[in-house]
């Protein structure tokens, strides 16, 4: 094995990218990256029960969408392909007889009525007896030419002790007698998934395996297939779960959120990438915004804690909050255009004035919706609304500024939040009065709504000369006036 760094993310195309799923990729990314080395895509599509059409494509979709580019996989090529485990299928036999032949693995041709009737006689789920372990070759030789079925064990060591090296958790050791002779080829010349994963790792020269802990108590079989081939074993990252609280695991069954889910749920992918990035992984001072760029220079695998991480979604919100506030204002309406468009009707109100005011009132994309209800038609309200008690307004006071306002803005031309800013300070000063004073009331009038986005200044400026003077002669004459 050469000493550049290969990383490789080998997800199952099952219709989504969960959020463990996507913090693995993360971490395996940053180690390619951090290291100079490469990130390779493969696709473990064996498990055809599973498999869900389209998904491959959700994957490099998701991939694309969270900044992570691949330099090697199906879509791109590469020299140790093909990257989709489907097609790498003639090799794996061959590799499980080689271990046969060299008294690593066996042919086990117990049928399953025998493999039942063992496991009923355990209730925990008893391990193979070993029953066919060491068959005579002259049986064994008989059994294969009448066609008897069989799958291929690995033939663990009863005796002694594995021990392998983990990144986050040190040095594990077993006992080789709790060890299970697993099955490396199926009845159907099938490898198994810890069988394949082990042989494709060493074809592409995989030098870090980042995965979830559970896989832990696989690792010694892992290692022991390594030493039967005499190949160089890789360098294990185990990472705790994510968890949706103290008891329970993320589950898209049980409706949390993927990644697609949070991006059609207006968070930004970049905020999404940045938080995942920070479940189970301490960067080393106190900052925890990060772009990826950003994230691959502070990552460390001694960042990476042993305790689950509990997925908070107020956290992501703020962490996404801070994400749509950096956003450049052209890049923010882009973002916000579609619901905007989803929630008004009309198209003549001024979109970056909008924007100004509810950029700094927006956590997630959708958060709009509900702030902009009043521009296509101004909603009822109460005239208790004109009442202020820091303003120190009554209804009284605001049909005064409201008749004192209205001449004011009919007499501008050029209809501009500065132009409206000016004309409404200057006429506070005139009267001798709060600006306050002034503006509860205009805000009132034009938007009917007791929070908006913006002062009365912007509300005038984005719905528009017309429809501001309108819907102050309306004020004045639900005053009374």
């Amino acid at each position: 094995m050469s000493n550049r760094v290969r990383t490789r993310f080998a997800p199952s195309p099952t219709g989504y990218m969960h959020i463990g799923n996507l913090r693995t990729a993360l971490y395996t990314y940053f180690i390619a990256r951090k290291n100079g080395g490469d990130f390779i895509l493969r696709i473990e599509d064996t498990d055809q029960e599973r498999y869900v059409e389209g998904a491959t494509d959700v994957i490099y979709k998701t991939l694309r969408l969270a900044g992570m580019n691949w330099d090697e996989g199906p879509d791109v090529g590469g020299d140790f392909g093909p990257y989709v485990q489907s097609e790498r299928m003639g090799m794996f036999k061959e590799y499980a007889e080689q271990l046969v032949k060299a008294g690593k693995a066996y042919y086990c041709f117990c049928d399953k009525e025998r493999l039942a009737k063992l496991h009923e006689a355990d209730a925990l789920g008893a391990m193979y007896d070993g029953h066919c372990r060491d068959l005579p070759e002259e049986e064994v030789a008989a059994k294969l030419a009448a066609g008897t079925p069989y799958v291929i064990r690995q033939k663990m060591p009863k005796t002694g002790e594995t021990t392998f090296h983990d990144e986050i958790y040190g040095d594990i050791t077993v006992e080789n007698a709790a060890l299970d002779d697993q099955i490396l080829i199926k009845t159907d010349g099938m490898p198994t998934y810890n069988f394949a994963n082990v042989v494709d790792d060493h074809l592409m020269g995989i030098t870090h395996v980042v995965r979830g802990n559970e896989y832990l108590s696989s690792a010694p079989k892992y290692n022991l297939l390594y030493e039967a081939f005499g190949w160089e074993v890789p360098k294990y990252v185990h990472c705790a779960p994510v968890m949706k609280d103290a008891h329970a695991k993320l589950s898209k069954r049980n409706g949390d959120a993927s990644f697609e889910d949070l991006i059609a749920k207006g968070y930004l992918a970049e905020a999404v990438v940045n938080y995942i990035a920070l479940l189970g992984w301490a960067p080393k001072g106190e900052e925890e915004i990060f772009t990826l760029e950003q994230l691959i220079e502070e990552f460390s695998l001694d960042g990476i804690s042993k305790a689950p991480a509990i997925f908070d979604p107020v956290k992501l919100k703020a962490i996404n909050a801070v994400y749509v506030r950096n956003l450049p204002l052209d890049a923010y309406i882009e973002k916000i255009k579609p619901y905007l468009d989803q929630a008004i009707q009309r198209t003549d109100y001024d979109i970056r004035v909008l924007a100004q005011v509810l950029q700094p009132r927006t956590e997630v994309l959708p958060d709009v919706i509900d702030q902009v209800d009043f521009i296509d038609a101004l909603p009822a309200y109460d005239n208790a609304m004109y009442c202020h008690k820091k303003m120190k307004t009554t209804e009284e006071s605001s049909l005064t500024a409201l008749n004192a306002v209205l001449p004011v803005l009919e007499a501008i031309d050029d209809w501009n939040v500065t132009t409206i800013h000016d004309a409404l300070m200057g006429l506070a000063a005139q009267m001798e009065v709060k600006n306050g004073w002034l503006l509860w009331p205009v805000r009132t009038a034009v938007s009917g709504k007791q929070v908006s986005p913006g002062g009365g200044v912007e509300l005038c400026a984005i719905l528009g000369k017309a429809d501001t003077l309108c819907r102050i002669r309306k004020g004045i004459a639900q005053l009374g006036g």
